[in-house]
This record gives C-alpha cells, structure tokens and sequence, in this order.
C-alpha cells in the first residue's frame, strides 16, 4: 500500500516515516483514541482524517497542551464542524497556555538572575583565595 494511492490511505510505517515521529507514538496515540485507523487485514490503515487529527495531536502536544485539551478539541470539532465551537474553546485554551508560559519565564528569568548572583559571589571568593598572600598570613 502506498502513500498518495488513490485511496489516500497510510500504513503507520508511512505516517510515521512522513511525520517525523516513531509508529510507538502514532499506536500511543490510537489507544488514547484520539485517531481511529481502519484495518485492511491485519494492517492498520489510516485515512486523511487521521493524518489531519495526528497532525492536530502532534501540534497540541508541541504547544504544551495535555492530551486530555486536545481530545477536547478533535471531539468539539467531530460535533461542530463549523469549528466555532472549537475556535472558541481553543482560544480559551491558548489564552490560558500564554499565561502560564509567561508565568514560567518570569520564574526563568528570576531563577537566573539569583544564579548569577550566586555565580558571581563564588567568583568574588575563588579571586579572593586565588590572591597571592602577604608573608604575614603565609606564616599563619
């Protein structure tokens, strides 16, 4: 079975190979049930719908969203295919996913600065020992 056949349909091997990721994360993802492929024997077959849901699952999962969050969307898209519903929803979600990231490099950005702080006082005392000493403290 090829891709692009007239069938437009991929063996995980392909969709794997095409997408850039293992066919262990495409089976992870079909038992999460968030892609249903159809079977061809004992070959698993997966459509465009299912190229297009991995592609979704994939770029969620890029922007940190849980699986649960894009479960939500692919479901929300499955019921409102005028994907209103789902724009709303993913709009909400973004929104709160830019705020935490943001919260995350405000604590990024203070975590470095009190490391360099830190990195800066070991340099001040490593200077300090390295220094040459005066006979007087040498006899000490």
């Amino acid at each position: 079975m090829t891709a692009g056949a007239a069938t437009d349909l991929f063996t995980v091997n392909q969709l794997a190979e095409e997408l850039g990721v293992t066919a262990r994360a495409i089976r992870f993802y079909e038992a999460k049930g968030l892609i249903a492929p159809r079977r061809a024997g004992t070959t698993r077959v997966f459509d465009r719908r299912d190229r297009a849901r991995l592609l979704l699952v994939l770029r969620g999962k890029r922007l940190g969203f849980s699986l649960a969050s894009i479960r939500e969307f692919l479901d929300l898209y499955d019921a409102d295919r005028s994907q209103g519903a789902q724009i709303r929803l993913f709009l909400e979600r973004a929104r709160e996913r830019i705020r935490e990231l943001e919260r995350q490099r405000e604590d990024l950005d203070q975590t470095l600065r009190e490391l360099r702080e830190v990195e800066a006082e070991a340099e001040r005392v490593l200077r300090g020992r390295d220094e040459p000493r005066s006979p007087a403290e040498a006899a000490d």
